[in-house]
């Protein structure tokens, strides 16, 4: 969708390049988030995608299009853009903002009037206010506007520069959640410049830092998480962050153990109890020929319909909650919790069960992501296993 290519920016009367060399590729539908503090280019970079700024050297381009190609103004009437200060014209209604650029673009009214009713609804705001001025909304109502009006014309890229900076926490959150149901409803390409690195992490599939000018480090908020690539972007994400992340960011397939009991739906209750006893577990999982998870089975049904019913599939429990091996344990912690001294199954995309998860396991994520290497806990036990070793040598 997007990509820069080797591309450099000097202003006027100035030496230092605001941006030197950057690569940059932005693919369609991705939330990408240009973060860095002050000066450190983010916004200079985003500025040239829709000629604000132009190119000192090097080249941007839009769906495989270099930029310099279009005309400047035609170019920014097709990208949407959104800024700290929502840009609105306070003289105008917010349904004359809201169609500001179709009606450059010299829509029809019936097409024009339908899209500003689309579009305050949109921003979650009653349809009365289309006949208000800026003046009368509040400022977070005000940037809701903004972040609508993005979207007036269609436009598949938009740009964000900073545009909840000046907003207090609560608003802030609020019209984050907003941008994120729109990207996801209509799946629009953002490009976003922030220097939180909680809103970057919170709204990005792909997160660029940036640093003097450079592009210090690129990838997904998991990569940049678990992998900073120096003392710059870890301090940028912070010590607690960096710590939370140890546990935010494990998936259920790092934890799971891959060879949970189980029986085929078809086995006799006979072969159920033996299995039982030889795993000494008192549930089994229940599988069908080709492993698509059916249920489970516990001791204490089997124990009570063994004369009655001969087979597995007579006394399968169907109601079972489960997991995928790429969930989030954070999402399922609670969860997990939950079921007592029960573990959780967990299945693939077409039902398939590859593993369990168990309370133990999450303890042991728990341990380390407050102890870490230094878990008193874990050291004497390590100890313990040491000793028993020697002993047995």
């Amino acid at each position: 969708m997007v990509e820069f290519k080797d591309v450099t920016k000097v202003y006027p009367k100035s030496k230092t390049p605001a941006v030197e060399d950057i690569n940059i590729k932005i693919k369609k539908g991705d939330f990408c988030c240009f973060i860095g503090t002050s000066g450190s280019g983010k916004t200079t970079l985003m500025r040239m995608i829709n000629r604000m700024n132009s190119i000192t050297k090097g080249d941007v381009y839009i769906e495989g299009k270099n930029v310099k190609d279009f005309n400047p103004v035609s170019l920014r009437r097709h990208i949407g853009y959104v800024i700290q200060s929502n840009g609105l014209m306070p003289h105008m209604t917010i349904r004359d903002n809201i169609i500001l650029v179709p009606k450059l673009l010299k829509w029809p009214q019936a097409k024009l009037d339908a899209k500003a009713k689309e579009l305050i609804k949109l921003a979650e705001l009653p349809e009365s206010y289309l006949d208000r001025y800026p003046s009368e909304l509040s400022g977070g109502q005000q940037q809701r506007i903004g972040v609508v009006r993005a979207l007036a014309a269609d436009q598949n890229l938009i740009l964000m520069d900073e545009p909840f900076g000046a907003l207090d926490p609560i608003t802030r959150e609020n019209l984050q959640d907003l941008v994120q149901r729109l990207q996801t409803k209509f799946g629009k390409t953002i490009v976003f410049v922030t220097h939180d690195m909680d809103e970057a992490l919170k709204l990005a599939t792909q997160i660029v830092v940036l640093h003097d000018g450079h592009k210090i480090q690129e990838g997904t908020p998991d990569d940049i998480l678990q992998h900073p690539a120096n003392d710059f972007v870890r301090n940028l994400i912070g010590e607690d962050r960096l710590a939370e992340a140890q546990y935010e960011t494990v998936k259920v397939k790092s934890v799971m153990l891959t060879k949970p009991a189980k029986i085929n739906l078809g086995a006799s209750l006979t072969e159920a109890l033996d299995k039982m006893k030889s795993s000494h577990v008192d549930t089994l999982l229940v599988v069908d020929d080709s492993n698509h998870l059916k249920g489970y089975i516990s001791i204490e049904k089997l124990e009570q319909r063994y004369h009655q019913v001969s087979g597995v599939s007579d006394i399968v429990n169907k109601n079972i909650y489960t997991i995928g091996p790429d969930d989030y344990l954070r999402d399922n912690f609670n969860r997990i919790l939950e079921r007592n001294g029960q573990y959780v199954p967990v299945v693939d995309k077409n039902d398939k069960l590859v593993g369990i998860v168990t309370r133990s396991s999450l303890v042991n994520v728990v341990y380390e992501t407050i102890w870490g290497d230094n878990n008193p806990l874990l050291s004497k036990s390590k100890q313990t296993k040491d000793s028993a070793k020697g002993a047995n040598k």
